[in-house]
């Protein structure tokens, strides 16, 4: 009898072994990364999932607190890892960065967190989106470390903005009327300061409607990430990805909006089809904007989940 009770008592352990094995995740970390506090958010439905590194956009936009509602679907796949970059969100309430900001701190930030991230959930690889002014430090990780990469999703990416942002400065001229002209005769690209920033910016939201999140653009808010932004945003914007990164050496697949003219999609679409890579594909929405992440999340995600996740497995 006792024995029978035992046996038992063993086949009900063995069957609950699997639902322990997988834990939920949600958490909130400080990282010290390249020298000083950074905040992480981790969250997703098993602790066996693989990771996967949304690095945000701006420069200086964390979303932290749209998690649940824009990577929901993905928490359910993934561990979701949100970051909030230096002079960003929770991050700059820790501290703040010494010095001016220059790219190559990102750089350094960006692989130092991966670094970090798969040592101790110990993944050999995870899967990395960079979403428009992420894509910057996305495209240097894919390009310097593949290895660490099952997948690099470039969302809205920033391929050649100066180009992009000449299409988008005849676009407002030709179709916005006499205001927009006389506001922007004094633009010029690349941008030279804050108020040409502002006033191209300010007409291309009014263009873009919806797929730009529908905001208005005051120009205090503009001045002020100018600020701390516009030196190391401007530096992003002089590479041209058709001349430094014609080869990636991991699978790379490309979101684009067509009503995004902001980083073009057009220009994405050319710089899928000359690039080499081991895997790549192009996803597309016709009705979506720059922040298609934001606005049209649950296709974002189910592309994700139901055809990048099964290509790397």
């Amino acid at each position: 009898m006792h024995f029978r009770r035992f046996h038992i008592f063993l086949i009900l352990l063995l069957f609950k072994l699997p639902a322990e094995a997988q834990r939920p995740v949600d958490t909130s970390e400080i990282f010290t990364i390249n020298g000083i506090k950074q905040y992480i958010r981790i969250k997703g439905k098993s602790d066996t999932n693989p990771l996967i590194l949304i690095l945000h956009g701006g420069p200086g936009s964390s979303l932290v607190n749209k998690t649940d509602k824009i990577f929901n679907r993905l928490q359910n796949h993934f561990l979701v890892v949100q970051w909030d970059q230096r002079e960003t969100g929770e991050t700059i309430k820790l501290n703040k960065t010494k010095g001016p900001l220059s790219l190559e701190m990102f750089y350094k930030d960006s692989h130092d967190l991966i670094d970090s991230l798969l040592k101790q959930y110990q993944r050999p690889k995870l899967y990395l989106v960079g979403y428009s002014w992420g894509s910057v430090m996305g495209f240097h990780i894919a390009a310097q470390y593949p290895e660490l990469l099952y997948a690099y999703i470039a969302v809205s990416p920033m391929i050649d903005c100066r180009r992009s942002d000449s299409i988008s400065l005849a676009m407002i001229r030709a179709t916005m009327g006499s205001k927009a002209v006389r506001e922007l005769w004094q633009v010029k690209i690349p941008f030279e300061n804050a108020e040409q920033l502002y006033y191209h910016r300010k007409w291309l939201t009014k263009i873009e409607g919806k797929g730009f999140l529908n905001q208005s653009l005051p120009r205090s808010h503009v001045e002020k990430w100018a600020a701390t932004w516009f030196d190391v945003w401007t530096k992003s914007c002089a590479i041209n990805l058709f001349q430094t990164l014609p080869v990636i050496n991991c699978p790379v697949y490309f979101f684009a909006g067509g009503k995004d003219y902001n980083t073009n999609s057009t220009i994405t679409r050319e710089y899928y089809n000359a690039l080499s890579a081991p895997k790549k594909e192009f996803y597309f929405l016709e009705e979506a904007g720059h922040a298609l992440i934001e606005t049209n999340y649950d296709w974002f995600q189910l592309t994700v989940i139901q055809k990048i996740l099964p290509d790397q497995q």
